[in-house]
């Protein structure tokens, strides 16, 4: 899939790795897609570091980095398809290195997508990575300052962005969870962390006054669950995922929250329940009571 200009309401996930898009705001995307936003998906690396079905980097059995990488892009593709996401792109940047990356590339890589696609609504990682996992921090700073970057006509990152013109996104939003989703989420797989420098780090969630937007996406979560299994070089650490029950899989995905980190069309302390409120051209968001997810 390809990324092309919009025709409508835009949203544009940026994210990390393959499979962030699934698991963190899998239900988000697919929603919007099922209410007919146009939706895309810019994903930093191959998630080429990472293990293959358990098996650690440099042990028998594992394919070795370029070949993983070639299969999760593969599996990228199958879970964005299953998500409804009609366009993906892959940066390319190092698994495991995205916060070494040239910050001034890697923002104006993103500002290129921004530009092209020109969404009304940006969705990231927020500045604390989910759990202090170093290229979801760096993804969330370099897409923070991307959104800048996109609205000033004076940003060019090389020859081919004086070809399209400034993009003002109209509201950012960064992933939020709260206690209870990291407590259904944590109990479904396990606990989630990252050691950074010798330091062990894990989940902080967020207070529930600083949410500021929950997406009821539970007519949705069997497509987040369809999205998660296409994952199957990763399918270890999803292990415990097949023998949740129906009702826990809602629990787990029935809801999305996130933080407005601005907005140029509303504000407040009011709690929205839509990423386009306020949003002009968007109208309303009647209810989801079914999707069928693709096959």
């Amino acid at each position: 899939m390809n990324m092309t200009t919009r025709q409508g309401p835009t949203l544009m996930a940026v994210l990390a790795h393959p499979d962030d898009e699934s698991l963190g705001v899998g239900g988000t995307l697919a929603k919007y897609a099922a209410l007919g936003v146009d939706v895309h998906l810019v994903t930093a690396t191959r998630g080429n570091a990472g293990r293959y079905r358990g098996i650690r980097p440099g042990d028998p059995g594992h394919p070795g980095a370029e070949a993983l990488g070639n299969l999760r892009a593969a599996e990228l593709q199958a879970a964005a398809a299953a998500l409804g996401v009609r366009g993906v792109s892959l940066l390319d940047y190092q698994d495991g290195r995205l916060d070494g990356a040239n910050p001034r590339h890697a923002v104006a890589s993103i500002v290129r997508h921004l530009r092209q696609v020109r969404p009304d609504v940006v969705v990231t990682f927020g500045p604390d990575g989910a759990y202090g996992h170093p290229d979801h921090i760096a993804i969330s700073q370099f897409t923070t300052a991307a959104v800048m970057a996109a609205a000033d006509p004076a940003f060019t990152g090389d020859a081919t962005d004086t070809a399209r013109p400034s993009h003002a996104v109209t509201k950012l939003y960064y992933l939020a969870w709260p206690a209870s989703t990291w407590a259904a989420y944590e109990a479904a797989i396990g606990a989630l962390t990252a050691t950074v420098d010798g330091v062990s780090r894990r989940a902080t969630p967020w207070p529930d006054w600083a949410i500021t937007t929950v997406i009821d996406t539970r007519a949705v979560w069997s497509c987040v669950a369809k999205a998660v299994s296409c994952h199957v070089s990763q399918v270890s650490a999803y292990e415990r995922l097949r023998d949740v029950s129906p009702e826990h899989h809602e629990a787990l995905w029935g809801a999305q929250s996130f933080y407005r980190v601005f907005s140029l069309v509303n504000g407040g302390r009011a709690r929205e329940d839509c990423l386009f409120e306020g949003i002009a051209g968007f109208v309303g968001h009647p209810a989801v009571t079914h999707v069928r997810c693709v096959e």
